[in-house]
């Protein structure tokens, strides 16, 4: 019997116009009824992740930066944060500047690059929060506590590479995933949805095999790898579905609230 549900954001809940469908919204709300505790895993910074979950009304936590920071929907109190060493961030930044590679660095509800771009642009468009643009050794400089989240925009072709560069260099430090076909995503060592999810499901008291996780990229392997029933998208990146339990329909066929109905609601 699943008692608990972790839904991905992007390409998974949301449309291609970064909505939730009424379909989805009402078969959240119905597991929710049931006692189903939902909650949202996202790569997504926290003030970008809590609009939805005021949307859906879940005063739940949301897992955010791919598990780096854990806060409650509505009230936004930190359930608990893991940061990217100054020290750490620092060298990391210095290393991308070498490459020439644009990146964002993010703390909890601000986001920063060191010039405009066309995807800052974008990530302001899609999120609602602005990226500002800031020193970024001298920011890191001042700050108490590291950031949440480093964000490089790669070419698709050079992406491999610069993976493997990053993680022969601090491979031991950091751990590196992708939420979309352009990017790289660092966080701390240790940090992703399904640690955070495994956290969460055992405060609740809940077992791997009452959880269900839904995502489509590869920042949600580790929480469906977790899950007992992990779901990956029709629209998932092929590593998603190997590792997947079921495939539902597309983000765009409301595959979120296929799944919710035929695996919680359908069932007494």
């Amino acid at each position: 019997m699943i008692k608990m549900i972790a839904i991905d954001l992007d390409n998974t809940l949301l449309d291609q116009e970064w909505k939730i469908s009424p379909r989805n919204r009402e078969a959240i709300h119905l597991a929710s009824a049931r006692g189903v505790k939902v909650i949202l895993a996202t790569g997504r910074m926290a003030v970008s992740a809590r609009q939805y979950s005021q949307q859906l009304g879940l005063d739940l936590p949301i897992i955010t930066y791919n598990g780096a920071l854990v806060e409650q929907g509505l009230s936004g109190e930190i359930v608990y944060r893991q940061v990217i060493p100054i020290p750490l961030a620092t060298d990391l930044a210095e290393y991308l500047f070498g490459k020439k590679i644009f990146f964002q660095v993010y703390f909890k509800d601000k986001v920063f690059a060191s010039e405009p771009n066309p995807y800052s642009r974008y990530y302001t468009q899609m999120t609602g929060v602005k990226v500002e643009v800031a020193d970024i050794p001298k920011l890191l400089a001042r700050e108490k506590e590291g950031p949440d989240k480093i964000l490089c925009l790669v070419e698709r072709e050079n992406s491999q590479i610069i993976e493997q560069e990053i993680e022969d260099k601090y491979g031991q430090d950091i751990h590196l995933t992708s939420s979309q076909n352009n990017n790289l995503e660092i966080v701390k060592k240790g940090v992703n949805k399904g640690a955070a999810l495994q956290a969460l499901a055992a405060k609740w008291g809940f077992k791997a095999e009452e959880v269900m996780a839904i995502g489509d990229s590869p920042n949600d392997k580790e929480m469906l790898s977790y899950a007992g029933l992990g779901v990956a998208m029709a629209n998932a990146h092929p590593e998603i579905k190997r590792i997947a339990d079921y495939i539902t329909s597309s983000n765009e066929e409301e595959g979120v609230a296929r799944a919710i109905e035929r695996f919680v609601l359908t069932n007494p």
